[in-house]
């Protein structure tokens, strides 16, 4: 019946060629983020998700991928979706990088049947990192005593105000022992006999997007439009697909901010906006780049 009605529209107002709609997954992968300054997570990423793998008639799902990486829950949820969907609406994903996916961005790129990168891109930093800072000496010279009671001999495990323990180290890199092994496993299935023996394939180093395709963990050196268009004819068009907007522009519900008094949710959203952007920045700086 679609067909029949095409034939109906004059030709001058036809749409020629497939439409590919394309998602875009720009920016430090966190659980939570500002009213200012959106964060990527499974909440802010499905939208757009749903939205471009309900094109019934486009052959795939083109994602552009910009990120440092962040919280690895939040990237194995959007690789996950991205799968799950691929899956049930039977659409071939392909990747496109842009300046890094790195971290948990090379984790959610390994959504994609196949991985596009520029040759100055960087990708990889297979790896796991925890970071802070200690206070210990800081409150001997102010003169402030340091007061924590607990139900739990570990409930205080790894305080920036107390000196640290090897004990509580030996803990912490257990964990992100196990969280390497689950990137590693990821990498593996996806990426499969593509991968090159290389000892510093799981090292965390990163490397640019040559380098990474000599190492399997890109297929190709390509940019989106030219790559698109080389697979489904000149006439494909790229359609960018966006979450769905409220009433007057506002993002809809579902990554909304917290309730209370005007003055202060825009107060605690300041703080919360430039804590975020500290470690947004910080994310970007490790591959010398600047959110």
């Amino acid at each position: 019946m679609a067909g029949f009605l095409k034939t109906l529209v004059p030709k001058r107002f036809r749409k020629e060629g497939v439409a590919i709609p394309v998602v875009r997954l720009h920016g430090a992968i966190m659980a939570s983020g500002s009213q200012f300054r959106p964060p990527l997570n499974l909440a802010t990423a499905a939208p757009a998700l749903e939205k471009a793998f309900g094109y019934k008639q486009a052959p795939a799902v083109a994602i552009s991928i910009n990120s440092p990486g962040g919280s690895p829950v939040q990237s194995r949820l959007i690789f996950q979706r991205i799968r799950a969907l691929a899956a049930e609406k039977n659409k071939r994903v392909l990747v496109f990088v842009e300046d890094v996916a790195a971290s948990g961005g090379y984790m959610i790129a390994l959504a994609g049947d196949e991985i596009f990168a520029d040759p100055t891109s960087i990708v990889g930093s297979i790896g796991v990192v925890s970071g802070g800072f200690g206070f210990p000496e800081m409150l001997k010279k102010i003169g402030v005593e340091r007061r924590v009671y607990t139900a739990g001999s570990n409930k205080a495990i790894l305080d920036p105000f107390q000196p640290e323990r090897e004990n509580e180290i030996e803990y912490l890199k257990s964990l992100q022992l196990e969280i390497h092994q689950v990137f590693i496993d990821m990498v593996k299935e996806r990426r499969g006999a593509k991968l090159t023996d290389d000892p510093d394939l799981f090292s965390g180093l990163f490397w640019t997007g040559g380098r990474g395709l000599v190492l399997g963990l890109v297929d190709g050196l390509a940019d989106m439009r030219s790559e698109l268009k080389k697979r489904y004819g000149e006439k494909t068009r790229l359609e960018l697909v966006s979450a769905p907007k409220g009433l007057f522009g506002r993002k809809a519900p579902g990554v909304g901010g917290p309730s209370g008094d005007i003055a202060e949710r825009i107060g605690s959203a300041g703080v919360a906006a430039v804590a975020g952007l500290a470690e947004e920045k910080a994310l970007w700086g490790r591959f010398g780049l600047s959110g």
